[in-house]
């Protein structure tokens, strides 16, 4: 099977790999992306209080990506949640 074959038909359309998208900006990139820049700013002992009514998507879900983040960009970060809000604050380590 070494060479391949290029008389036969190919299954997907193709494209030049310098405009295939690099990085992934997932429908939760702006709000995590506010939530990652004001735990920057944050002083010691204070919480983000996030509005669930601002929201695009569920809680779960902002709650999800925003772990993926911290994760990917080693932070010692918590959360908690009540039916009103999401709270945010960096962990002391």
């Amino acid at each position: 099977m070494g060479a391949r074959n290029n008389k036969s038909s190919m299954n997907f359309k193709t494209m030049a790999q310098l405009d295939v998208p690099q990085g992934r900006n997932g429908k939760h990139k702006q709000i995590v992306t506010s939530i990652l820049a004001d735990l920057d700013k944050l002083q010691d002992g204070a919480a983000l209080k996030v509005p669930l009514a601002d929201l695009a998507e569920s809680k779960e879900k902002v709650r999800s990506a925003l772990n993926r983040a911290i994760h990917k960009t080693r932070r010692n970060v918590a959360t908690a949640s009540d039916e009103n809000f999401l709270y945010v604050w960096n962990e002391n380590k």
